[in-house]
């Protein structure tokens, strides 16, 4: 049994669990569902909330958001979001109603005379009031020039995490003044799952699939898993992957398969496009691997989508080469993030993935089976390239792309901008709008530090990504083009289609 990093890890995990429970007995009904928080928490004292119906209450709303994907056509509150392709969700409940003013004056203040921080305010929204610095927050553009001239660090910015942290500005609040919970605007979302894993109180989810998968397993369907390069830094030292391959095939998957393997062929098949569009005259190319990249710049820079490489994403390109073997074929993709839920739904793609887990998730999914993975023997894993395997981390598409290069004598002028997180991507995009980028290719990552630090992952990037390097290092090998199936690869179509 893993140990969980936090209390929300561990609440999810034991609502995850039991949806699976119910996906294998095939008892996926309201009536089986409403059960969860009877059975989860059965206290006569709240752990978290302030009473033991908001408790219950909270998750129920979660056990609602988590099974919403197969719960179409059940009936009335279960209904609310199962027919929309939206990921991130709100738990109303759950929401803390954080400060909405950002910026404090605290008691650090020591009134000084000359008031830098009035002088710089260009709202004029800082008053004096009895000796002290006031903020008048009607007026507060948030600009921050108040804190960064204040010689005492008086000024405290106490914004809400959520909305820190997303790149596109989708997440407000009630302009009820009794209330203030936060809402997503879904036309903004680019379902990248940050304001999930920054939010405190567990109060943003995403739509999970893991019911389903459960269901199919138990009934005996192929279904094939195909696993991200980051999964080898999610389960630790103890445990090989090796053991997580006979642990998938134990719960009924045909195999589990490396999403590193279909990274190499996209390496190769971006490579030659990136070739193909610089002697052609374009500027630069953007990656098309991150679908939270994708999607910010179609929200954010739609001017700039004709720049984005053509080439689908490891994930599909890994479950074309699936089907293109085995036509009765199921793929259900696992990895740490939540925007891939999303890209498996759109237009172009549908069809290619047939569902999206996160790998916390897939723990979930073996608890719910009673497989014990380290107590797994051990199958072989060594299908992606050590290149292929850095997917998982930011620059590591650059880096395969650089091997590619290399190994195939080309000759063409490379010069790579690696980016990952809000701001890094906004900054390069912006610029890049403007031609004023020093480079002509952009790896771009919706997650800070690449995929490794994706909503959905099992441990912290801190924590992972040592675990990660010793897996990808225990790739045979050691260039993109020593993979064995490059070359079947390349022969199916790795274009996005269009609709």
């Amino acid at each position: 049994m893993l140990t969980f990093e936090t209390e929300l890890k561990k609440f999810k995990h034991e609502i995850l669990k039991n949806i699976a429970c119910l996906g294998i007995k095939d008892r996926l009904i309201k009536e089986e569902l409403i059960k969860i928080p009877g059975i989860i928490f059965q206290d006569d004292k709240p752990n978290y909330r302030d009473t033991v119906n908001k408790e219950k209450k909270v998750i129920l709303d979660t056990v609602k958001i988590l099974s919403s994907n197969i719960t179409r056509n059940n009936s009335d509150e279960f209904q609310d979001i199962s027919d929309s392709d939206q990921i991130i969700y709100v738990i109303d409940e759950a929401c803390d109603r954080c400060p909405t003013k950002k910026y404090w004056v605290t008691n650090a203040c020591r009134g000084c005379i000359s008031h830098k921080c009035m002088e710089v305010c260009p709202a004029k929204c800082i008053s004096r009031v009895d000796g002290s610095a006031y903020i008048d927050d009607s007026k507060c553009k948030e600009c921050g020039m108040c804190k960064k001239a204040c010689p005492y660090d008086a000024i405290s910015v106490v914004g809400r995490p959520c909305r820190a942290v997303c790149p596109t500005g989708s997440i407000s609040f009630s302009k009820d003044s009794e209330d203030k919970k936060a809402i997503i605007d879904e036309s903004l979302c680019i379902n990248c799952g940050n304001c999930m894993a920054v939010c405190p109180f567990g109060a943003i989810m995403d739509k999970s699939s893991i019911g389903q998968v459960a269901r199919e397993l138990s009934k005996g369907e192929k279904l094939y898993a195909i696993v991200a390069p980051a999964i080898g830094g999610q389960f630790g030292f103890k445990i090989s992957m090796d053991q997580v391959k006979t642990a998938v095939k134990k719960i009924g998957f045909v195999t589990m398969k490396e999403v590193a393997e279909g990274a190499d062929a996209v390496t190769a098949f971006e490579s030659n496009e990136f070739v193909h569009r610089i002697k052609e005259g374009n500027k630069y190319m953007t990656s098309s691997c991150c679908p939270g990249f994708m999607k910010y710049i179609e929200i954010m820079f739609g001017s700039e989508v004709k720049n984005i490489s053509s080439t689908v994403s490891p994930m599909i390109a890994t479950a074309r080469y699936i089907k293109s073997k085995d036509k009765d074929a199921k793929v259900v993709f696992i990895g740490p993030c939540t925007a891939k839920k999303m890209e498996a739904l759109r237009g172009e793609l549908k069809g290619d993935v047939d569902y999206v887990l996160t790998f916390e998730e897939l723990y979930a999914l073996l608890d719910a089976f009673n497989v014990d993975i380290e107590k797994c023997e051990k199958d072989v894993l060594d299908e992606g390239s050590i290149y292929g395997r850095g997917f998982a981390a930011g620059g590591g598409l650059t880096a395969a792309i650089e091997n590619y290069i290399k190994d195939k004598n080309i000759d063409v002028d490379f010069k790579p901008v690696k980016v990952s997180g809000g701001a890094e991507v906004k900054k390069a995009m912006t610029m890049a709008k403007v031609l004023k980028i020093d480079g002509n290719f952009i790896e771009g990552m919706a997650c800070m530090g690449g995929c490794i630090g994706g909503p959905g992952n099992l441990v912290s990037q801190l924590k992972g990504k040592p675990v990660m390097n010793k897996f990808n290092n225990e790739s045979t090998k050691r260039s993109v083009l020593s993979n064995d199936t490059l070359e079947e690869y390349l022969k199916l179509n790795l274009e996005r289609h269009c609709e």
